[in-house]
């Protein structure tokens, strides 16, 4: 494994629980843009990747992994043209927001993942395919955002994900080169851009929206959760004997 600096986390199904915090937003969010109309509210749902049955967005499905502005069009083109408007995007970030900032669940203590993971001398950053502000306001509660050296949304000016502008961005705030830098997130979306900027470890994580057929050609390893981070990276660097 090279010589790592910095590690750059995905935020819903790494950090936060992904169905706990989204599936109200998602439900409040569809309620609100279809009026009322609980039908249109479903319809702009599965559309986009809701598994009715499951009551979960699917694995790489727009709901699971496209930025506000992706799911704002796709409902836009769904919509009769009195629901219509030119701000869907910013509209959904709004409520996605709200809602967020008092859903967010942590999947794990994050104050002290943080604390262990800057012991070792890491630099800690986060790109999301929410907002920013999203991001800010989901992750307020545990008190973490002035933890993180980088926080990036699809907002943020670098692109969204599978693109690897957030992990280049991310290098260039902490002086490092791609190859010292870890990607860990949930979603194939996350391990594409961190190979696609040449990352030195893509993990995946198995604690979200992805599933290990999903992630596994794409990572080079799989862990069931961050709080497994710590371990993998004791593996990695010789400290256990069972190295693998």
């Amino acid at each position: 494994m090279p010589r790592l600096r910095g590690i750059l986390f995905d935020k819903d199904g790494t950090l936060l629980d992904y169905d706990a915090t989204w599936n109200p937003a998602y439900a409040e969010a569809a309620r609100e843009v279809a009026g009322g109309d609980a039908a249109l509210a479903l319809r702009l749902l599965v559309e986009t990747g809701w598994d009715a049955v499951a009551a979960r967005a699917r694995p790489g499905s727009l709901l699971a992994a496209a930025t506000n502005d992706e799911i704002g069009a796709a409902w836009g083109a769904l919509l009769p043209a009195a629901r219509q408007r030119p701000d869907m995007g910013a509209w959904l970030d709004r409520i996605f927001m709200t809602v967020t900032a008092r859903t967010a669940v942590a999947l794990v203590d994050l104050p002290v993942l943080f604390a262990g993971l800057r012991r070792r001398g890491l630099a800690l950053g986060l790109a999301t395919n929410d907002s920013q502000g999203g991001a800010r306001a989901s992750l307020a509660a545990f008190g973490v955002v002035g933890d993180l050296d980088f926080l990036a949304g699809f907002d943020s000016g670098h692109g969204g994900k599978p693109d690897p502008g957030m992990v280049f961005a991310f290098c260039r705030r902490i002086d490092a080169q791609p190859s010292e830098i870890a990607v860990v997130g949930d979603n194939i979306h996350d391990l594409e851009m961190g190979r696609s900027a040449g990352a030195g470890l893509v993990v995946g994580v198995l604690s979200g929206n992805g599933t290990a057929a999903d992630l596994d050609s794409h990572a080079d390893h799989l862990i069931g959760g961050v709080g497994d981070l710590a371990d993998l990276l004791d593996r990695l660097e010789g400290r256990h004997e069972n190295v693998t």
